[in-house]
């Protein structure tokens, strides 16, 4: 191949993301120079932030820039090399973006052992998704033995690890997911003991069967009114590790305000967002912890790969705000 297909961001979405906010482009293949590698990409991870990392305004990233390559994690080989580190079919995994090759000099690339995990694994749940189940499950919402760990979107990437984590700490792990299917793979497949479809229409009266000592952790994923009503449940002293408001992601108008806001005061609750790259010194620690759980069968993951190539991005990512995935969501080049 002598051309390097890319997904170039044309224009920042308003709502769902379509192919008109992007350029997909055939550029050049640049060779790698001194003390740079490069890496033929074949597996992108597909995430929730991406949708943030298109709009403009503060965060904690920088947006992508109009007519840059769209920002992603991504694993591949190695197919050139000019590095002492990195030799030619190494299995690498960074922050390689939308496009099919990237020279790198090293920095924030790992290698993969492909005899523990597959390169689609290494970029879900023993990647990003998992490490940020990781830290803001332990770190952050600091569980304690015998705890109620409440959590949303408890059938996507991150969800799904955290209540498997949660019960290898002892607690007792509770899913909102939709549909039951969803709910029926969280519980009898991840192991939660309970799992709500939010779908149903009982929301609360659910969670109050399911929680019926209250939430001492809550792992937020997905805001709006479902973390309205998860706030009524609440332990006194709980926290709320705060990872995701993917509800709101898409919205085209300002979303409504909490209702519930007061039970933070009433019931004295800790609330911190968790933004994984905060913990990059301590990702050898997690990988290691969530690599030996994964052996010894405790993690279970799964990941939905979808096919299509560079040109399927928008469609892809747009999976995640429709409910239309089934595990990791990682787009093969």
């Amino acid at each position: 191949m002598t051309s390097n297909r890319q997904a170039l961001l044309k224009s920042r979405p308003f709502g769902l993301v379509t192919s008109e906010n992007f350029e997909f482009v055939d550029t050049p293949i640049a060779e790698p120079g001194e003390g740079e590698f490069q890496v033929k990409v074949e597996a992108i991870s597909i995430d929730p932030a991406m949708r943030g990392w298109m709009a403009e305004g503060k965060s904690y990233i920088p947006p992508v820039g109009l007519g840059e390559v769209m920002r992603a994690g991504a694993a591949g080989h190695v197919v050139k090399s000019n590095h002492p580190k990195f030799e030619v079919g190494d299995a690498v995994s960074g922050m390689f973006g939308v496009q099919q090759f990237i020279n790198s000099n090293g920095a924030m690339v790992a290698k993969l052992d492909e005899s523990q995990a597959s390169l689609e694994r290494w970029i879900a749940g023993l990647g990003m998704p998992g490490m940020t189940a990781y830290f803001g499950l332990l770190n952050v919402g600091e569980p304690k033995e015998g705890d109620t760990v409440l959590v949303s979107a408890a059938s996507g990437a991150v969800g799904s690890i955290v209540g498997q984590i949660a019960k290898i700490k002892g607690c007792r792990a509770v899913g909102i997911a939709g549909g039951p299917e969803k709910c029926r793979y969280v519980v009898e497949e991840l192991g939660f003991d309970a799992c709500v479809d939010y779908k149903a229409g009982n929301l609360y009266k659910d969670l109050r069967e399911a929680c019926p000592k209250g939430v001492d952790v809550l792992f937020e994923n997905v805001g709006g009114e479902i973390f309205n009503t998860e706030l009524a449940l609440m332990n006194v002293f709980g926290r709320i590790v705060l990872c995701g408001l993917i509800s709101a992601y898409n919205a085209t108008e300002m979303p409504k305000a909490l209702t519930n806001l007061r039970f933070v005061l009433t019931q004295r609750l800790k609330m911190q967002g968790i933004i994984v790259f905060d913990f990059a010194k301590d990702y050898p620690k997690a990988i290691e912890e969530l690599g030996r759980w994964h052996a010894e069968g405790k993690l279970k993951l799964r990941e939905d790969i979808r096919e299509g190539g560079i040109d399927a991005y928008p469609d892809v990512l747009n999976l995640l705000f429709s409910g239309g995935n089934n595990g990791k969501l990682v787009l093969k080049v």
